[in-house]
């Protein structure tokens, strides 16, 4: 016999709200986008499932740096990007990987995954060495460093250039984990918002995604012609 887990307050609260437009009743001025993005977790209340605290300060600021707010569309903190990260890493992300080797670390990219890390190690040993090569370079952890420098930290990364052997991780590339860690980062921004990120729907407003919408055929055809429909969650929620 299988038992139901039990449902969290957030997620009863959540459900609740977003269920009322189809009931028939409305809130005036609260859409059901607004609604969810009303019970979804706020950053600086959220404890995190997978990181640690040093961890989580550092996801914070990296997030921040790569998905910066400020411009024409939501930042990576104000979509809820690290929750996102830290609730996909609490859970099996990567279980499908083979981990029983041979692994080449120098074989090309054509050849696929050569690490024999799951993405959970990636992250506990990436965020470890990124640190260190951070105190020893700059004598402060990165999230702790200015925004310009945490910049040059991540493109060093990118690059390749931060030795996270000369600190302990002989497996690891700083090149890779920064791959890895922008793409979760991308994937929670864009994600649908039941997985934790794209608080609100913001990301999806931005670019003028519609989401999850049914049927959007009519549009496809009109070039140059604005969408001018909101976008729609998987859980029904409308932007």
């Amino acid at each position: 016999m299988l038992l139901s887990k039990p449902t969290s307050r957030r997620k009863f609260l959540l459900s609740s709200l977003i269920a009322l437009p189809a009931l028939g009743v409305t809130i005036k001025g609260l859409s059901a986008a607004s609604a969810a993005e009303m019970v979804a977790p706020a950053l600086d209340s959220y404890t995190p499932t997978f990181f640690s605290a040093t961890e989580w300060t550092f996801m914070m600021a990296a997030c921040d740096r790569l998905i910066p707010a400020g411009g024409k569309a939501p930042g990576a903190l104000e979509t809820n990007v690290p929750v996102f990260m830290d609730q996909q890493l609490a859970s099996d992300l990567g279980s499908e990987i083979y981990l029983e080797g041979p692994f080449d670390l120098a074989a090309p990219a054509t050849l696929g995954y050569q690490i024999p890390y799951l993405p959970q190690q990636i992250y506990r040993n990436g965020i470890k060495a990124v640190d260190a090569w951070c105190e020893h370079a700059h004598h402060e952890r990165f999230a702790l460093l200015d925004a310009t420098t945490q910049d040059s930290v991540l493109k060093k990364l990118e690059a390749g250039e931060v030795d996270f052997a000369a600190f302990g991780e002989e497996v690891l590339g700083s090149k890779l984990f920064f791959s890895e860690m922008l793409s979760l980062s991308q994937q929670g921004y864009l994600s649908d918002p039941i997985y934790g990120g794209n608080k609100g729907m913001k990301a999806w407003i931005a670019i003028g995604f519609p989401g999850a919408r049914a049927s959007y055929l009519e549009w496809v055809a009109q070039h140059n012609v604005k969408y001018p429909l909101g976008p729609v969650s998987l859980n029904g929620d409308r932007g």
